[in-house]
């Protein structure tokens, strides 16, 4: 049995369909998706029916264009130019798969391979069990009845810096925004959300988060996408997976028993900016 990482996928169908087809995975091997599985590709729904029909076979944990779809469907956002959901919002099972997507989880931790899997990252205080607890309160709030409270006050920058004694929404929040949305952070783990290009083209004073001193979780494996500027990145300990396969780069699998890479160059839906 071998475990597949994808990067983002974000509506890309026909160029995922191409990667398996290159990988030939067995029927008991696990294919594992760092999240944004929709939105702005053409094919958002096309994406989901898939792998939610590879049941158990497939690991999901939800990127922040997957949370945004989730709110479009509880009618708390007003689609934009760009996005590419119509087709999930007003299909007749696109319920169903509305439902799937909100029981997903946003961290998935992995004690046999030793990796921690999220869409962006982890709030650089938190250790390995924090991150679960913490990713575990959201996830109970997302999949409760009364999930639309909380995506309705979601959006936000605010706490930017996780202390302990953040109470309900404030905790969800910043919990929320670390783990489906941040790149960089301050010396002290404030995070810089409207911080999106490279590293190299980074402010002063900001560092990418897995770089920032102290970090709890700096011996752990760290197994995310979301950050298409900084594209393949391997380090001791840290493996992004996003190359980019909307903006026309690609679509990249990892095998992580071994580390080989299998990668699909893309054609390219959109432009950056």
């Amino acid at each position: 049995m071998a475990s597949y990482a994808f990067g983002d996928i974000q509506g890309c169908y026909r160029e995922l369909c191409q990667l398996l087809d290159i990988i030939g995975p067995n029927a008991d091997d696990r294919l594992l998706f760092v999240g944004d599985l929709v939105n702005r590709g053409p094919q958002s729904r096309a994406v989901l029916e898939l792998i939610e029909g590879m049941g158990e076979q497939a690991v999901v944990v939800l990127g922040n264009h997957d949370v945004y779809l989730l709110s479009l469907a509880a009618g708390l956002r007003q689609p934009k130019a760009e996005d590419s959901c119509a087709d999930i919002l007003t299909a007749k099972d696109g319920g169903r798969l509305i439902d799937w997507l909100r029981h997903r989880p946003l961290l998935y931790d992995d004690r046999q391979l030793q990796i921690i899997m999220v869409h962006a990252g982890l709030a650089v205080q938190w250790d390995r069990q924090q991150a679960i607890l913490c990713a575990a309160e959201v996830e109970t709030v997302l999949q409760s009845p009364a999930y639309g409270d909380f995506l309705s006050a979601m959006y936000g920058n605010e706490p930017s810096l996780w202390h302990d004694d953040l109470k309900a929404v404030e905790r969800w929040r910043c919990s929320l925004n670390a783990l489906t949305r941040q790149r960089f952070c301050d010396r002290h783990g404030r995070m810089f959300l409207a911080e999106k290009g490279s590293p190299a083209a980074r402010s002063d004073g900001l560092l990418p988060w897995f770089d920032v001193p102290g970090r709890a979780t700096a011996h752990e494996h760290i197994v995310f996408g979301h950050w298409s500027a900084l594209g393949r990145y391997h380090a001791d300990g840290i493996d992004a997976l996003d190359c980019g396969c909307l903006w026309g780069g690609a679509l990249l699998a990892l095998r992580l028993e071994d580390g080989r890479e299998f990668s699909l160059p893309c054609r390219g839906y959109q432009r950056p900016g």
